[in-house]
């Protein structure tokens, strides 16, 4: 018998008002629903097959290699002497970072990394504009990493068999040459790695980080013989001002903990272990950073940095008058080199995937094959575009543009970690950031101030790419974003 006194039920699909602009762009996604949706693909799942070994070296592989085989080169002339200082500088901004990565790579194991935490703290114009951030530094900060391997290429080639690739071949446009054919070569690569799947690319990392590892102790123990003090006298040549530059260069050689945390969904134990990797590599790539760094000073003058990217090897052949040992480092950097390329190209394909599966980009990009478990299309067009880029376009810029997008992806990171704790304090943590909010507002202020060391032409790029991707989300993800259409049992759960 109904009751007569009862309101009138009426479908809350039909009725509900439709929100406001400021409302829909202030949307954010339950913790809840982003956890549950973990490994959920188009036609298919990621699988959890990452262990703590496993996680640790993907965030070596894509941090080691990438500021010290690369881009010390283009970092000491800002610097001096004191690019070690630029190290500790980069890595302590990190460190305020990684904590809160850690914290909420515990809380919201998925594989969006900041997009994700932005998108359950923020809400969506700003998860989509940190996620914008991602694809610029994972995407741009590949092809940057491919431009050095090739110059190490040209090193162990020159070394073994006494021919080097030709510059119009070998050099992209702006650095005299056309086309940079090792820099596709290297993208295309570690896209053949990772269409394998997650268990098999993580194999072939682990592999290629020993060897990386085993080659920078290599280096300080021969570096240090040609060590003089002397190189030491004007420390810091360029005052505080080129110390700040270089350090802004050199952050983005700490992206790797952010590769850890987009393994979210491909971790066996996500909550326990992603903030174990991403600590336990921060700590080991900032001491070998550092030592590498003071020893290569040590023994070349800081004016001679200014020639190439392979100054690594360069080091090793004049410390001992031997091309042997300058052959051997060019080949653990061309191996090195090669897993961070993986790793990070690994990133790039799980951030796009999850703004997929949430709408914000092509659904082709979330579409997981059946067999191996990996996005195989969204692998194939990111390596692709990767690998273009990495060609056509000159190492600098790629650096300080890749930078720009990690500091203002981190800074974003450190406001969330102190949002979700006001609004979800009940929300079991693996692992706190202590002395929170004062070190995630260290770790803000850090950031701040390093993009602003940043030169006016890579700010001029990042609002450019900022103003692209808000006219693509206005036209594309805005509209088609599923919290926009939430399906009818979604809404009645909700009503009850």
């Amino acid at each position: 018998m109904l009751d007569q006194g009862a309101p009138p039920h009426h479908d809350a699909t039909a009725t509900a008002p439709s929100p406001g602009l400021a409302a829909r762009l202030m949307r954010r996604k339950p913790v809840e629903r982003l956890v549950a949706e973990g490994g959920q693909g188009e036609g298919g799942s990621l699988r959890r097959s990452l262990g703590l070994w496993q996680l640790t070296m993907i965030s070596i592989g894509a941090t080691l290699g990438t500021g010290i085989f690369v881009v010390l080169g283009e970092a000491v002339p800002k610097a001096g002497p004191a690019v070690t200082l630029s190290f500790v500088i980069a890595g302590l901004t990190a460190l305020f970072s990684a904590l809160s990565y850690a914290e909420l790579a515990g809380t919201i194991p998925v594989a969006g990394s900041s997009y994700s935490y932005a998108y359950a703290t923020m809400g969506e114009l700003v998860a989509w504009i940190c996620g914008w951030c991602l694809i610029l530094e994972y995407g741009v900060s590949v092809a940057a990493v491919a431009v050095g391997w090739g110059e190490y290429l040209n090193e162990l080639l020159d070394g073994t068999i006494g021919v080097t690739l030709p510059t119009v071949l070998s050099a992209p446009p702006g650095d005299g040459g056309v086309f940079n054919l090792p820099a596709l070569i290297v993208v295309l690569l570690a896209m053949t790695f990772l269409l394998g799947g997650a268990r098999e690319s993580a194999r072939a990392n682990t592999i290629m980080v020993v060897v990386k590892i085993a080659a920078l102790v290599l280096f300080c123990a021969i570096g240090v013989q040609g060590f003089r003090s002397g190189n030491y006298e004007h420390f810091m040549p360029l005052g505080m001002a080129g110390v700040s530059a270089a350090g802004a260069t050199l952050f983005f050689s700490y992206i790797g903990f952010d590769a850890a945390s987009t393994a979210g969904e491909e971790a066996k134990n996500a909550q326990r272990d992603l903030p174990r990797a991403i600590m336990l590599s921060l700590i080991i790539v900032t001491v070998l950073y550092v030592l590498v760094a003071a020893v290569a000073v040590g023994a070349k003058p800081w004016r001679n940095f200014t020639d190439s990217e392979a100054s690594l090897a360069q080091i090793m052949t004049d410390v001992t008058g031997q091309s042997f040992w300058g052959t051997l480092l060019a080949f653990c950097a061309v191996v090195a080199i090669a897993s961070v390329v993986l790793t990070v190209l690994y990133g790039q394909t799980r951030v796009l995937f999850a703004m997929s599966r949430d709408g914000l980009v092509p659904r082709v990009f979330s579409k997981v094959h059946p067999k191996t478990g990996a996005p195989r299309a969204n692998t194939l067009i990111v390596s692709l575009f990767c690998g273009v880029l990495a060609a056509a376009i000159p190492l600098g810029q790629l650096a300080d543009a890749t930078s720009i997008g990690t500091l203002f992806a981190f800074a974003l990171v450190n406001v969330a970690v102190v949002v979700l704790r006001r609004t979800r304090p009940e929300m079991p943590r693996t692992f706190r950031v202590p002395l929170s909010p004062v070190l995630p507002a260290l770790g803000f202020g850090f950031c701040v101030w390093m993009m602003g060391s940043l030169s006016t032409v890579t700010w001029v790029v990042f609002g450019v790419w900022m103003a692209v991707g808000l006219v693509f989300y206005f036209v594309y993800g805005h509209r088609r974003s599923r919290l926009a259409t939430p399906d009818t049992s979604e809404v009645r759960t909700h009503q009850k």
